[in-house]
């Protein structure tokens, strides 16, 4: 037994009911975050028992020119809005010849050659739907599982597991809300939501409304407005639009993603983080002129990822229009008052509803319709802690490391290495957490699933004790030290110490811009001459690591000065504001 592991045995199980049934553990789908689900179990010396209702792996990640009921549908053309090494799993980075942002057929194979490398395949069971997942009569004592599960053939077995790990996802269920809309049974177009949509092509030479703003709803208007005679945008609070790309064309997610960064924000007054970054936003696409402008700062609500949504408005082939009033027999009106005439279809792009029809009507009841989760992994009712709900969550990042890093603390809850606290705390923190997300999100079932991405990562991180020493890794490796607090927050820093530690993970960090540049090698250049940059000096790596542990340490002596820059900078512009008007 590991050292940590010693450590944590002493804290005391999670509940008094160790994990039974010789480590039995149902993994209910077998998309992203069921395999890596299936990796983890066996990486802690479970026996994992995967439940798949399709006939192959992917989940969300597999195009199927048709949709199927309950399961998740992506359109063809669908492209990943975080960069491969961002997005990929810990010890398995993408290869180095994938595009930055692959195609979706790209990451299904990602997954294939994951689910190859850890040999994965013979753990799931295919075209095998859970029908429930009920408590033991002894569950308090046994922490047990009851497992319904039927075959496409109709034949019906049930199991008995020790743990549950809830993996099918919250994409299957699509929110339409027709009835919202009055004279929709009347409308002579079509009104579908975009879990039916694959591509533009039933679109040609028609006038078309998309309703909705998130990543799907702009990447479906930029499609259907390349073929479509008119395309119509229909927004309620608007959205920051970003592009994949930033600055040298590098990944946005990688340059943006990083502790400097995270410490920088968490430091500086909120309102000012705000300021810079939408001033940047603006001097890109002025969203006020393009209509875009939403009703929320940058930091308090979501962003929306499309390069080409204010080409599309620049050239007239996307109009931005008001949120949907309703309908006429052959068009659609506006809550601007707005009315725009033959309109062959609307596209909702209005969310799904997180549905697990299958578990416990206890567990997903929430005041406001929500399932409530402790770190959006554990419900708290629970006596024993043996299930938990894998990747239902929201933050400014890709999903994926977030899944990986849940698989890894609830395997450890389950074994008793792990201890969560008490039901009242454990109600305590979700309460919290919700009061600080409604502030921002005025809907509670979006509320309940946003976190902050990298500090998220850090606590689950620390419960299960790999996350990164910082000032050790400063005092023993200050090169990787460099490339781990001022480059992106790649999973592989997960990897670097503690259970599951990777011998790979270092090399796999101090190598991922290589895996940036190489997809672009596609023509022979003159190599430039290089010479030393005084930037990378060690003295100025140094100078910029006790600035950082500086403003660490004086962050109370810092707010105040920042803060009162903030209102000089805020004063200056309603006194520049007020000249202009007097003009």
């Amino acid at each position: 037994m590991s050292q940590f592991s010693q450590q944590a045995s002493s804290r005391g199980p999670a509940c008094m009911c160790p994990l039974g049934m010789a480590g039995r553990v149902a993994v209910v789908g077998a998309g992203s975050s069921g395999l890596v689900c299936i990796k983890t179990c066996l990486e802690e010396g479970l026996q994992p028992v995967c439940f798949e209702s399709s006939d192959d792996i992917g989940g969300l990640w597999r195009f199927k020119e048709s949709p199927e009921p309950e399961r998740s549908s992506i359109y063809r053309s669908l492209v990943t809005n975080t960069s491969k090494e961002m997005i990929c799993f810990s010890d398995f980075p993408m290869p180095a010849e994938y595009p930055n942002y692959t195609h979706n057929s790209q990451l299904l194979q990602y997954l294939r050659l994951y689910a190859e490398h850890f040999d994965l395949l013979p753990y799931i069971h295919f075209q095998t739907t859970v029908r429930s997942v009920t408590q033991r009569p002894d569950f308090a004592q046994s922490g047990q599982w009851d497992v319904v599960t039927v075959s496409n053939d109709g034949k019906e077995e049930r199991h008995v597991f020790g743990a549950v790990l809830v993996c099918s996802g919250h994409y299957t269920h699509p929110d339409l809300p027709l009835s919202d809309f009055p004279g929709y049974e009347t409308f002579s177009g079509r009104c579908f939501h975009s879990w039916e949509y694959k591509d533009a092509d039933a679109c040609k030479g028609k006038r078309v409304v998309v309703v909705g703003i998130g990543n799907s709803g702009g990447d479906i208007a930029v499609e259907i407005s390349r073929s479509a005679e008119k395309t119509f945008l229909s927004i309620r609070q608007g959205g920051w639009v970003i592009g994949r790309m930033s600055t040298y064309g590098l990944p946005m997610d990688m340059i943006a993603l990083t502790r400097f960064n995270s410490i920088i924000m968490q430091l500086l007054p909120h309102q000012l983080v705000n300021w810079a970054i939408e001033r940047a936003l603006n001097q890109k696409c002025d969203h006020r002129l393009y209509g875009l402008k939403p009703t929320y700062r940058f930091l308090d609500g979501r962003v929306v990822i499309n390069d080409d949504l204010p080409g599309r408005i620049f050239h007239g082939a996307v109009v931005v229009k008001a949120h949907l009033k309703g309908f006429t027999d052959s068009g659609v009106v506006f809550e601007d008052g707005t009315v725009e005439d033959d309109i062959d279809a609307v596209v909702f792009s209005t969310g799904y509803k997180a549905c697990f029809p299958f578990l416990p009507k206890a567990l997903t009841g929430g005041p406001h319709g929500e399932l409530t989760l402790y770190k959006r992994l554990f419900p708290p009712s629970l006596q024993c802690h043996t299930l938990a709900i894998i990747s239902l969550i929201q933050a400014k990042g890709p999903i994926m490391p977030m899944a990986e890093m849940q698989a890894r603390w609830a395997v450890r809850v389950f074994k008793g290495l792990c201890r969560l606290p008490s039901k009242e705390k454990m109600l305590s923190v979700v309460e919290s957490d919700m009061k600080k997300n409604l502030k921002s999100h005025a809907c509670p079932r979006v509320a309940a699933l946003q976190v902050n991405y990298i500090p998220y990562l850090d606590f689950v991180a620390k419960q299960v004790g790999v996350r990164p020493n910082l000032l050790t890794l400063l005092w023993r490796d200050p090169v990787l030290w460099v490339k781990v607090f001022f480059g992106p927050c790649t999973s592989y820093q997960y990897r670097l110490t503690g259970p599951g530690q990777w011998a790979g993970a270092r090399h796999a960090i101090l190598t991922q811009w290589e895996r940036v540049a190489r997809p672009f090698r596609t023509r022979p250049l003159p190599e430039p001459e290089t010479r030393p940059s005084a930037i990378f000096s060690p003295w100025l790596v140094t100078f910029g690591a006790a600035a950082a542990i500086a403003l660490l340490l004086c962050k109370k002596e810092i707010l105040p000065v920042l803060q009162g820059a903030a209102q000089i900078v805020d004063r200056t512009k309603v006194f520049l504001t007020d000249c202009c008007s007097s003009v």
